[in-house]
């Protein structure tokens, strides 16, 4: 979660809400990924999207088995269908979206009776650290 804590913090930097994201295979970073929807004009360039793309180019599969995903910030609904697409073991992250998460806040999908595929979600990890930045950002916009 140190290393999604340190992408957030890129795009904080570069004036994008600051989410941050990794991959996990085998105890090693397959993919990383921070927002980039501003800087490349594209609503599907979030951080995990970004993530999973490097990850399953590394591995040379959409399938991510055996992988786990450390993101700053609770995945949209976007992003979590996604990941329950690409079969990922494990998405691990640190602050609920109360305006768009779709794993806690608003919505549950993988909870969906009827989908396959459903990973293991846990919630929490640095939460202090990660809710910070976030507010620093905000803060930050609301004085422009």
């Amino acid at each position: 979660m140190k290393e999604a804590l340190a992408q957030a913090k890129l795009a904080f930097d570069l004036d994008e809400v600051p989410v941050g994201a990794v991959v996990v295979y085998q105890h090693s970073i397959i993919g990383r990924g921070h927002n980039l929807k501003e800087k490349n004009h594209d609503v599907k360039a979030h951080a995990e999207l970004i993530a999973i793309q490097q990850a399953s180019e590394y591995l040379q599969s959409w399938r991510l088995k055996g992988c786990t995903l450390y993101v700053t910030l609770e995945p949209c609904m976007m992003c979590t269908g996604a990941l329950i697409q690409s079969r990922i073991d494990r998405i691990v992250y640190a602050v609920k979206d109360e305006k768009s998460g779709a794993i806690q806040s608003q919505l549950q999908i993988h909870k969906i009776a009827r989908l396959q595929h459903k990973p293991m979600i846990q919630s929490g990890v640095l939460s202090e650290a990660s809710q910070t930045l976030l507010k620093q950002y905000f803060a930050n916009k609301r004085h422009e």
